[in-house]
């Protein structure tokens, strides 16, 4: 569609509210403020969705990697050695790492609390970013014998510090003609991490794993064994080559099964909440209307006076379409910029707002994240402008088709 220079600039005109036509003007700008904060919240909520996707998804993979491999219940792993040589001679694996991992009953004589135990070489934790980056404040080398690592939400639950002895509890204990009584060993907190996960930073400690093996009393063996892919597209071929590795001794399981329900919520509340937050725009177009509407019949005497001095029905159709297009068009503008910028500083936007109100905004008890993340994507954002441009343009269709058809002699007459 091509506009002439009068047609724009009758257009601009009717933009400009009068005095008397303050009405008119206030409807407008609430047609721009609902199109630009529709367009920023659903960026913004498009984007937290996903880095709330992605970054759990990181943190996860990055701790228990792409494939678990658990032995059978009877029998723990007693050749894990040859085992992990033959799964990391595998083309799409980049670690194997063997480890032990047991529930157990962790008790400081202050207070007790469930957790997991996982054993583990110092040499595996290098090989994982999440976790190497979880110890930075950790000498690992005291990462060794009677020594733990404890997570620090779960130092803090049980008031530990660095240097504190702790009892592990565990129920599988020795058997004797009295009963199962609970294996029970103190060892000494070397350090504290930070995965940035709540639900290991509050639940895991790793010990090494010779200690586990000794503690566990499994000898020379080992619970699981996590396999770390490089490309994740590949996981079904890879399973099934690391089934046939092992035979029938072990069972595998991947990330999408140990967090299928997890990952499937995630993607259902993502939709529905695309769905609920475009109605904000929709409402918005709906404002574009009403304005647009009472514009018409404000100006009815000037159509009038445009069609008697040869304006045709097309121009003034579009000098009305150019009035709602650059509503949509800005409107949408302003709101891309919004929430780019809100996007990019949403996590000092969290700390400023809890600073404010003194209570927490995001909480890791629920949320299982220590921060607020935000992952704009391109393409998502795209749709998003097309989506909120298309609606207002459709919505300027009617106003400016009414105002095309009003009839010259029937306006002025009732002026």
């Amino acid at each position: 569609m091509i506009f002439n220079k009068f047609e724009t600039m009758v257009a601009k005109r009717y933009l400009r509210a009068k005095r008397k036509e303050g009405f008119i003007s206030v409807i407008t700008g609430f047609a721009f403020t609902g199109i630009a904060l529709g367009v920023a919240t659903l960026i913004i909520v498009m984007s937290v969705m996903n880095g709330f996707r992605n970054e759990l998804l990181s943190r996860i993979l990055g701790i228990n990697g792409h494939i678990g491999i658990i032995s059978n219940i009877s029998q723990p792993f007693n050749n894990y050695e040859q085992a992990t040589a033959d799964i990391n001679a595998i083309g799409n694996v980049v670690s194997v790492i063997p480890m032990i991992e047991k529930q157990l009953l962790v008790s400081s004589g202050r207070s007790a609390e469930g957790a997991m135990v996982r054993g583990i070489r110092v040499e595996d934790i290098d090989k994982r970013k999440t976790l190497k980056n979880g110890m930075l404040t950790v000498n690992m080398d005291e990462f060794v014998d009677n020594n733990v690592i404890v997570g620090y939400r779960l130092a803090q639950k049980m008031g530990l510090m660095v240097g504190d002895e702790i009892t592990l509890i565990s129920p599988n204990g020795k058997i004797t003609a009295f009963g199962t009584i609970p294996r029970m060993k103190s060892y000494r907190i070397a350090g504290t991490f930070d995965l940035g996960m709540y639900e290991y930073d509050a639940n895991f400690i790793f010990m090494p794993l010779a200690s586990a093996q000794k503690y566990f009393g499994i000898g020379d063996s080992v619970t699981n064994i996590d396999v770390e892919l490089k490309d994740a597209e590949m996981l079904s071929q890879t399973k099934e080559i690391i089934r046939q590795s092992v035979g029938d001794s072990a069972y595998l399981f991947d990330w999408k099964q140990s967090n299928a329900a997890f990952f499937n919520a995630i993607e259902v509340e993502r939709n529905v909440m695309f769905l609920i937050l475009t109605l904000i725009i929709l409402v918005a177009a709906f404002n574009i209307i009403t304005g647009l509407i009472m514009l018409v019949k404000d100006k009815g005497r000037d159509i009038a006076v445009l069609r008697t001095m040869g304006a045709t029905k097309g121009m003034i159709m579009r000098i009305f379409f150019i009035d709602g297009a650059f509503i949509g068009v800005v409107g949408t503008l302003i709101g891309v910029i919004l929430g780019v910028l809100f996007c990019e500083n949403i996590e000092n936007i969290r700390q400023f707002l809890q600073n404010i109100s003194g209570r927490e905004l995001f909480s890791a008890e629920i949320y299982f994240l220590s921060r607020l993340p935000a992952e704009m994507d391109v393409v998502e954002v795209v749709v998003i402008s097309l989506l909120s441009l298309l609606l207002s343009f459709l919505a300027t269709i009617y106003p400016a088709y009414r105002a095309a058809r009003m009839d010259p002699v029937e306006a002025l007459r009732y002026e």
